[in-house]
C-alpha cells in the first residue's frame, strides 16, 4: 500500500500499467550491513578502482565488473557513451555488500552483462556521503526503505529512475535485463520518471527551507519529550524496537534536559539505557569499544562492526554521565574505549581509523565470542567466577554453542553477592580480562578500514576532550590534541578542508560535516587547553562554512558545495550522527558568544525555529536540535575564567555536571571579545554571563557555582 502510494505521489496521475509493473518488479526491502569476504584469490581482473585509496573501493578493484570511481570525468564519459549509470554504494564493513559482491559482482556472466549495458560506478558512502544522500533518498521514495548495499540506476546525467538494496544473484540478473529493456524501448518514460523523482528528492531535501522560523519556546521541547516517551523501553533501555542503535544525540539531550526539568522518568531512562548498553554484548567487555547496533532488544547480540563515530560520541555521553553520577561503571567504559582507540584505531599520524569489520575468517563475531570449553581452558580456576560474571551458558549463550560476554550486575553488586570487597572484584576481573585478551589477540582479527575521515575524527576529538574533563585522563587530552593537530596539518589546504586521509594522501573536498564537526572539536580542545589557536581554527571554519554552504534566502545550510551532483542536499534529521544543520546551530552559538556576534546567534535561533514545530511528531530525529534549543530558550551560562589559576579553576568546574554552562579560560590577557578587558595581573576572576551580560566577577569556584545556581 505505502509502496504504491509513494509511486503515485512521484508519478502523479499519469502512470501507465507498464510503469507500475516495472517499479513493482524493481522493489526490494531493507537489509543490514556488515563486513567483507576474503578476496586474496581475485586477481584475474583489474579495474579503475585500483588507483583509489578507499578500502571499500579497493576491495572491488579485481572484480570482473568494470567499475569506475565517482568523479566528473567518469560522469562525462557515461554521458558520451549514452549508457545508464549503475551506481552501487556501500562501505568496507557492510556484510550484505560483500555477499552481493561474491554472488554477483564476482560472477563473470553477470559482470559481462553489466559491462555491456551499463556504466558501473562504485561509491564508498563514507567517502561520499553527499552522493549517498541523493540516491538513498531515491530508494526511500521508490521503496519506502533503504540500506546498504544501495544499488541505483540512473540516466547518464545522474538522475535516478530506480534504487534498491541487496539483490540475490538470480534477481539481480533479471533486474539488469529488465532495466536494459526499459532503457532501450521506453527511454522517454524513464526520462519523465527521473525528472519527477529528482523533483521529489529536491522536495524532501529542502523539507524545512520554506518553514517560517518560530520564536523559541521551551514548552515545545517539553511537549516533544512527552510524546517521545511513548517510544522509550523502560525495561531494557533505548527505543522500543529491534534492532537497537545507540543514539548519542538522544542521550546527550536528555542529560541536559533532565538537569533542567528534574524529570524522574527521564532520569530513570538515562540510567537504565547507559547501564544496559555498558553491560550488554554491544560493548566489548574485555577489549573496549561499542559495536554499531544490537540485533535484538536486549543489547545482547551486536552486529559486531565497530565504528569510530559511535565510539567518539559515546565517549562524550558516558563522560557526561560520569560527571553526573561518579559511577565507576561509566568510568570503566570511558577507560576501555580510550584504550581500544589507542591500541586498535590510531594511525601513526595521530588520526583515527574508520571502522573494524564484524567478520573474521568469514564468520560474524568469531573474533569476539567464546565457547564454554575455550573459557575453561584459558581461565582454569577463574572459570567459575568468570562464568557467573559473564553469564556463560545462560544469557550469554548465542549461536553454535558460543557465548557473547555480557553482564547483568555491577561490580558493586557482584562484590555484595560474592562477599568480596570491590577491590577484590576489580582485581579478579582485570586478571580474567587480561588472560582472555592475550588469547584473543592470537586470533585472526577483523578487517580494518584504515582511511581517516575528518568528520568522524572530529567527533572523537570532542569525545576525548569530554573524557578528560570528566576523569582528568591526561592521555585522553594528548590523543585529542594530537588528532586535531594532525587534521590541521594534513587536511587543511588553500582550497579548503579535506574529507579523507590515508597513507599520507588527503583527498575529497570537505563537506559541511567536516567543517562543523572539526570546528566543534576545536572548541572542545580550546575548552581544555586554553590554547587560542584552537578557537581561531573554530572561528575560521565557521566563517568558511557560512561562505560555502549557507543559503541566505532559505536560511539553511547545504551539505555540499555546488559540484557534479544533480542537486545540493541539506541534512535536517538527527540520526546516529547529528544532522549538520543542528550541529551548525550549536557551533554558531559558541562562536557567536565568544566573539559577540549577534548575527551568528540569530542564524542559530532561526535554524532551530524552523524545526521547532517538528518536535512533537518526531522528537527522536530532532534531539540535537533540542539540545541547541535548550541553550537558547533556558538559562545557559558562559563561565569565563581569566588569570593565573584559570586552568585549575576550569578543571575543577569541568568535573561537575553543569550541562547549562560553557566553561572557557585564559591564563593570560586575551583580545578575544569574551575575555577582553577582564584580565587582572594578580587575580583569577570567574565571570558568569548569559549572552554577554555578566554578573560581578567571582574569585572562587564556590562563588561562581552559587551564581550559576541562583541564575537557574
Amino acid at each position: 500500500m505505502s509502496f504504491l502510494f509513494l509511486i503515485a505521489l512521484t508519478f502523479g496521475r499519469k502512470m501507465t500499467v507498464r510503469q507500475v509493473t516495472l517499479l513493482f518488479m524493481l522493489n526490494i526491502g531493507f537489509s543490514t550491513c556488515g563486513p567483507l569476504a576474503n578476496k586474496a584469490e581475485m586477481q584475474k581482473h583489474t579495474n579503475q578502482l585500483i588507483t583509489e585509496t578507499s578500502p571499500y573501493l579497493l576491495q572491488h578493484a579485481h572484480n570482473p565488473v568494470n567499475w569506475h570511481a565517482w568523479n566528473v570525468n567518469n560522469i562525462n564519459e557515461a554521458k558520451k557513451l549514452d549508457k545508464p549509470l549503475l551506481i552501487s554504494i556501500g562501505y568496507s564493513s557492510c556484510h550484505w555488500c560483500h555477499v552481493m559482491e561474491h554472488e554477483s559482482f564476482e560472477d563473470e556472466e553477470i559482470a559481462q552483462y553489466m559491462n555491456e549495458y551499463f556504466y558501473c560506478i562504485k561509491v564508498d558512502r563514507e567517502e561520499r556521503p553527499d552522493v549517498d544522500a541523493i540516491y538513498m533518498t531515491a530508494a526511500n521514495i521508490i521503496t519506502g526503505s533503504g540500506g546498504w548495499p544501495l544499488n541505483c540506476f540512473a540516466l547518464p546525467d545522474g538522475r535516478p529512475f530506480h534504487a534498491g538494496t541487496y539483490y540475490p544473484k538470480e534477481g539481480w540478473l533479471k533486474l539488469l535485463q529488465t532495466v536494459n529493456l526499459q532503457y532501450s524501448n521506453n527511454k522517454q518514460k524513464l526520462e519523465d520518471y527521473a525528472t519527477r523523482l529528482t523533483q521529489g528528492i529536491r522536495m524532501q531535501e529542502t523539507a524545512i527551507s520554506d518553514n517560517k522560523s518560530s520564536k523559541l519556546d521551551f514548552a515545545a521541547v517539553e511537549q516533544g519529550v512527552g510524546s517521545w516517551k511513548n517510544n522509550w523501553d523502560m525495561l531494557e533501555g533505548g527505543i522500543t524496537k529491534a534492532p537497537k542503535f545507540p543514539m548519542p544525540s538522544n542521550l546527550n539531550f536528555l542529560l541536559h534536559y533532565q538537569y533542567i526539568s528534574k524529570d524522574k522518568q527521564a532520569n530513570d531512562f538515562i540510567n537504565l539505557t547507559l547501564y544496559k548498553m555498558a553491560f550488554g554484548g554491544i560493548f566489548d567487555q574485555i577489549g573496549g569499544g561499542f559495536s554499531r547496533y544490537s540485533t535484538d532488544a536486549l543489547w545482547k547480540a551486536p552486529h559486531f562492526e565497530k565504528m569510530l563515530y559511535d565510539n567518539g560520541q559515546l565517549l562524550s555521553v558516558y563522560s557526561k554521565a560520569y560527571k553526573r553520577t561518579n559511577d565507576a561503571e561509566f568510568n570503566d567504559v570511558i577507560s576501555k574505549t580510550i584504550d581500544w582507540l589507542q591500541e586498535e584505531m590510531t594511525d601513526e599520524s595521530g588520526l583515527f581509523y574508520s571502522a573494524l569489520d564484524a567478520d573474521s575468517e568469514g564468520e560474524e563475531g568469531k573474533y569476539y565470542v567464546w565457547s564454554s570449553a575455550e573459557l575453561e581452558e584459558v581461565l582454569s580456576t577463574d572459570f567459575d567466577f568468570a562464568a557467573n560474571y559473564y553469564n556463560i551458558n545462560s544469557k550469554a549463550l548465542w549461536e553454535h554453542g558460543n557465548n557473547i560476554l555480557l553482564r547483568n550486575k555491577s561490580n558493586i553488586e557482584v562484590a555484595r553477592t560474592q562477599n568480596m570487597s570491590i577491590d577484590q572484584v576489580n582485581t579478579r576481573i582485570n586478571i580474567i580480562n587480561s588472560k582472555l585478551l592475550k588469547v584473543r589477540k592470537k586470533r585472526i582479527k577483523p578487517g580494518l578500514d584504515d582511511k581517516c575521515l575528518t568528520s568522524w575524527n572530529a567527533l572523537t576529538i570532542t569525545g576525548l576532550c569530554n573524557a578528560y574533563k570528566a576523569t582528568g585522563n591526561d592521555n585522553a587530552m594528548q590523543m585529542a590534541t594530537k588528532c586535531l593537530d594532525a587534521i590541521i596539518k594534513h587536511q587543511f589546504s588553500d582550497k579548503g578542508l579535506k574529507h579523507s586521509y590515508k597513507n599520507g594522501i588527503s583527498s575529497i573536498n570537505g563537506m559541511l560535516e567536516d567543517y562543523v564537526f572539526t570546528a566543534l572539536a576545536a572548541i572542545s580542545a580550546f575548552e581544555i587547553t586554553g590554547n587560542k589557536k584552537y578557537l581561531d581554527v573554530a572561528k575560521s571554519l565557521t566563517t568558511e562554512a557560512i561562505k560555502r554552504f549557507y543559503d541566505i534566502e532559505k536560511e539553511i545550510f547545504y551539505f555540499n558545495e555546488q559540484n557534479e551532483l544533480i542537486l545540493r542536499t541539506s541534512e535536517i534529521y538527527d540520526n546516529v550522527i547529528p544532522s549538520t544543520n543542528s550541529a551548525m546551530a550549536h557551533l554558531l552559538q559558541y562562536i557567536g558568544l565568544a566573539y559577540g556576534n549577534s548575527n551568528m546567534l540569530q542564524i542559530s535561533d532561526n535554524l532551530i525555529g524552523k524545526v521547532q514545530q517538528n518536535f512533537d511528531s518526531y522528537f527522536g530525529g530532532h534531539s540535537n536540535w533540542a539540545s541547541a534549543h535548550l541553550k537558547s530558550s533556558t538559562p545557559f551560562f558562559e563561565v569565563v575564567i581569566i588569570g593565573k589559576q584559570a586552568k585549575e579553576y576550569a578543571k575543577e568546574l569541568n568535573k561537575l555536571h553543569l550541562p547549562n554552562t560553557w566553561i572557557i579560560f585564559s591564563p593570560t590577557e586575551s583580545k578575544i571579545p569574551v575575555f577582553n578587558n577582564r584580565f587582572k595581573a594578580k587575580e583569577t576572576l570567574i565571570y558568569v554571563c548569559v549572552k554577554g551580560a555578566c554578573s560581578l566577577p567571582s574569585k572562587s569556584v564556590n562563588q561562581a557555582l552559587k551564581q550559576i545556581n541562583d541564575g537557574r
